[in-house]
């Protein structure tokens, strides 16, 4: 029998086997009203251009001073941008839109209960608020222009409001996802500095009035036990007045928010004129091991990429309803529900809940209640709205005019179900491509100018230009069919400045592997590596395959787990998918795939069966899973995230570790009596 043909590729590259789908062009009327309808724009962002090529999304802010360098990299890779310019956040957001749009929504804020019905938070009203907080901030918690602070808030207006009174101080704000614990609003405490904690006392999930306050004392006592002191915890109120939580106030060291600030009633605070350079917010990745790192994001630079990335891809004006169903705990969030929207002086909307509570209906009757026209949000909440409602979207009035979907590759069949089902197939759909660092988009179709393709991030946006390289440097060209680190040639705006307190890391993490000379102050000899593995079409459009790491190394064909789950989503009855490697003494790795079904759909041998078939069909048999294992559903953060780690260790007879803090735990014993 001959031996087995082994396709040998680098560490980078990854074989990719499906077929590019086709264009889907925008329609005249998005075209006629779309902010950025100039094919030009990508000849004035380029490489010969730049960098003064970014003063088109400075000028959208409202500065002090203007700059005297518009890239300084003296001390590169850790690049100032719009050097020696002055501006402040919380003005660009608040403050200038007073003469115009001070009577007009600035927040709609939805309670996860509907009977609360909608808060409409004008931009006057939001200028009284973060001027109160402002005051309460510097006066009572003594917290000045450089000093950090931690928030670990949910999603009401309380959050955009404290993060605003931070930027309008100078104050460095570092938010944690709500919906993380204890010991890892801890980390931050200790990693940050910050000897002010901001917190909130409940909030409701799933229908359920969450105790969020008792995280607050388990992080400020190991925070303690770390040598980092928090002498005041400042607790926003759900229900003002109103305890939602049996966890008791510490005295001398807690405090309501909502007490302390009758005392700053009418207070104004005077933004601080921040250099452009100065640290606006540190967003901690959510790494799962190792040390959390720091990201810190400049003022001018941050703020000018968040506002014109909003501008040209969200394609949002004054007079939009915007959606952004993400958590601000997370780099979207800020970037896409707070600081962009916001600076533009559009209306944007805060949803304290899950999108599915108390039926899969929800989402779009918000939507149809607001009249929302821009709608963002993730493949997890789009697989997640598709399996448990995919009719729903029909029964409801709504029109959106632009989509955005952020935070992982998008299954083509997933990308059709959001265009046809919940666009209706009038809007446009932009599949973004960035990271926590980036601070905004690295690669998107220009909603106007370039067409859509499923599955695909589209082209560099303007002004960013990314390479593809293998592990030795070598660039691989547009078509070639192979995956590879895709890689950023040059700096932005919106890139943060360092690693918190760790400039070693910083420089070694993301430009080590490809840096030319770690001695040079040449922009061109830094390339901003990623982490990510894609492929760039003949189009020159990427596809991004996910995480370097995420690939399964089978006879020594590379297979990209997204590519793998793709092709299972191609059956009609899959609504997720999730691949693991397991060992095997011939392979020496192959693929388990555990997939969810749609309602409606029962699990069988058959089933199982076909899913194994349609991976074989679309990609090769060297894509035949080991085991096909139907589930009732897959183990998830509160994020919605799907924990691949936990079905690798079920499949691979490991220990699945600590599964409380997932949304559902309950499923994790299902499966692994399933697997015994």
């Amino acid at each position: 029998m001959a031996e087995k043909e082994v396709v040998e590729t680098s560490e980078a590259q990854i074989a990719v086997h499906w077929k590019e789908e086709d264009l889907v062009y925008p329609s005249p009327q998005f075209i006629a009203q779309a902010n950025m309808t100039d094919p030009e724009i990508y000849d004035r962002f380029s490489l010969d251009n730049f960098p003064n090529c970014f003063k088109e999304y400075a000028d959208i802010l409202t500065w002090y001073k203007y700059w005297d360098e518009i890239l300084d990299t003296s001390d590169a890779p850790c690049y100032k941008w719009f050097k020696g310019g002055q501006l402040n956040a919380s003005y660009n957001c608040v403050d200038r839109h007073l003469a115009e749009f001070k009577n007009k929504t600035a927040i709609h804020f939805v309670s996860e209960l509907i009977e609360e019905g909608y808060e409409h938070v004008t931009f006057q009203e939001l200028y009284v608020r973060v001027n109160e907080m402002a005051a309460l901030l510097k006066d009572f918690a003594g917290l000045k222009r450089g000093d950090r602070v931690t928030l670990h808030l949910p999603m009401t207006p309380d959050l955009p409001v404290t993060m605003l009174a931070c930027a309008r101080l100078g104050v460095i704000h570092s938010q944690v996802f709500g919906g993380f614990s204890g010991k890892a609003a801890a980390d931050r405490i200790i990693d940050s500095g910050s000897r002010v904690l901001i917190t909130a006392d409940a909030y409701y999930r799933g229908g359920n009035l969450l105790d969020h306050k008792q995280k607050a004392d388990i992080a400020v006592d190991m925070a303690k036990e770390e040598g980092q002191v928090v002498d005041k915890v400042l607790v926003w109120q759900r229900y003002p007045g109103k305890n939602s939580t049996p966890t008791p106030m510490v005295e001398g060291r807690d405090y309501f928010v909502n007490d302390v600030l009758k005392d700053y009633y009418g207070a104004r605070v005077e933004p601080e004129k921040m250099n452009a350079e100065d640290p606006l917010f540190l967003m901690y990745t959510s790494g799962t091991t190792g040390k959390p790192k720091g990201c810190q994001h400049g003022t001018g630079g941050y703020l000018a990429y968040a506002a014109g990335t909003s501008k040209f891809v969200q394609d949002i004006h004054p007079t939009d309803a915007y959606w952004c169903m993400a958590d601000i705990g997370w780099i979207t969030g800020h970037s896409y529900i707070v600081y962009g929207p916001l600076a533009l002086g559009a209306s944007t909307v805060i949803y304290e809940g899950i999108p599915t509570y108390p039926d899969a209906g929800r989402s779009w009757r918000i939507a149809q209640d607001l009249d929302v026209n821009i709608f963002h949000t993730a493949p997890t909440a789009i697989r997640a709205l598709r399996k448990v409602g995919p009719d729903e979207p029909a029964k409801y009035n709504y029109h959106f005019k632009h989509m955005t979907t952020v935070g992982e590759p998008i299954e083509p069949e997933v990308w059709k179900w959001y265009y046809k089902e919940v666009g209706k197939g009038e809007a446009i759909i932009v599949d973004t491509y960035w990271q926590t660092e980036t601070g905004g988009f690295l690669c998107s179709t220009l909603p106007a100018i370039k067409p859509m393709k499923p599955g695909s991030a589209g082209p560099g946006m303007p002004g960013i230009h990314p390479i593809i390289f293998d592990d030795d440097g070598k660039t691989l060209e547009e078509g070639a069919g192979i995956a590879g680190n895709i890689c950023i040639q040059n700096p932005w705006p919106g890139m943060f400045q360092t690693i918190w307190g760790d400039r070693d890391r910083f420089v070694e993490t993301y430009f080590g592997r490809y840096c030319k000379d770690i001695n040079s102050k040449d922009w061109r000899d830094w390339p901003y590596m990623t982490g990510d593995a894609a492929v760039q079409a003949e189009d020159g459009y990427f596809r991004v395959l996910g995480r370097i790491d995420d690939v399964i190394n089978v006879s020594g064909h590379r297979l990209g787990t997204k590519e793998l789950e793709s092709a299972a989503l191609v059956c009609v009855e899959v609504a997720e998918a999730a691949v693991v490697p397991v060992s095997d003494d011939i392979k020496g790795v192959v693929p388990d795939m555990y997939v969810s079904l749609k309602p409606g759909y029962d699990a069988s041998d058959e089933l199982a069966a076909k899913i194994s078939a349609a991976l074989c069909e679309e990609i090769g048999p060297i894509a035949k899973p080991n085991k096909v294992w139907i589930v009732p559903d897959m183990p998830k953060t509160r994020s919605g995230k799907i924990m691949r780690r936990i079905l690798g260790a079920i499949s691979n007879k490991g220990d699945v570790g600590d599964v409380m803090t997932l949304a559902n735990p309950e499923v994790v014993e299902i499966i692994k009596k399933m697997a015994e």
